[in-house]
């Protein structure tokens, strides 16, 4: 189906990427998403394919969610394509600043139905 939205999910947890790919499917035929164990597999990734939108986990090993967003915002090809991040991060300044870097700032665990209703009013901001 052509008019499915990609979404990839970058995460080093490989059960949290499955879950929102099982969760999001099991709410909507509107979605197709892909995973990304890592930073530097998010960013090959890029090279290749084109998502609507990216759930960026900020903790992770070797290049971390902070650095992964600055390298998308810093690339002419992929700086308008949305983030979300999607972290266990709660503390004020993570929240400050990862809502002025990203569409929006989702802690871990959420609610799945939270998480499609909110990557939906991203999407129609974006349009």
């Amino acid at each position: 189906m052509a008019d499915k939205r990609l979404i990839l999910v970058v995460d080093d947890n490989k059960d949290l990427i499955y879950s929102v790919k099982e969760g999001l499917a099991s709410l909507s035929k509107n979605y197709e998403i892909i995973g990304a164990e890592s930073g530097r597999e998010c960013l090959d990734l890029l090279k290749k394919k084109m998502p609507d939108l990216i759930l960026l986990d900020i903790m992770m090993p070797g290049m971390d969610g902070w650095d992964v967003c600055a390298k998308i915002k810093a690339n002419k090809k992929t700086e308008k394509v949305p983030i979300v991040f999607l972290t266990a991060k709660t503390d004020p300044i993570s929240k400050s600043m990862g809502r002025l870097a990203s569409e929006d700032y989702i802690e871990k665990p959420f609610d799945m139905k939270d998480l499609r209703k909110r990557i939906e009013q991203v999407m129609k901001k974006m349009k």
